[in-house]
């Protein structure tokens, strides 16, 4: 993100015409640097919750609604943010490494972690605290 928000700086400044589009490019970078800057994954009071940057967008899910998470390496063509992959939805901002999560009613999601196996024992450890 920094390296566009350099390029989109740069250009602007040496194209007279291209500076409102700079511009314009450089507050979209900087919303989503705001929003999307850091994951943080946490599980209290019986769920796992994550949301992202200042915690505008966050989700939850009960633990006893867990049946299955493993400790995963994504490809790095996954990239990052909110997306679809076949994981279910993945929400990651850096790194190669995931927790794939399956819920008892066949839903699947992914979130992105820095330590994939901390995670998974965290909330294998939970949902046998709470089954």
């Amino acid at each position: 993100m920094l390296a566009m928000a350099a390029f989109a700086a740069i250009t602007g400044i040496f194209s007279q015409r291209g500076l409102g589009a700079a511009l314009i490019a450089e507050v979209i970078l900087l919303i989503c640097a705001v929003f999307f800057s850091k994951l943080t994954v946490q599980i209290e009071n019986g769920r796992l919750q994550w949301s992202f940057g200042i915690g505008l967008i966050q989700k939850q899910v009960l633990i006893f609604e867990i049946a299955a998470c493993e400790a995963i390496q994504i490809p790095w063509w996954y990239g990052w943010g909110i997306h679809l992959t076949p994981y279910g939805w993945l929400y990651n901002v850096s790194g190669l490494h995931a927790v794939a999560i399956t819920l008892r009613n066949g839903r699947k999601f992914a979130l992105g972690t820095d330590d994939p196996q901390g995670l998974a024992d965290a909330i294998e450890r939970s949902s046998h605290a709470s089954g």
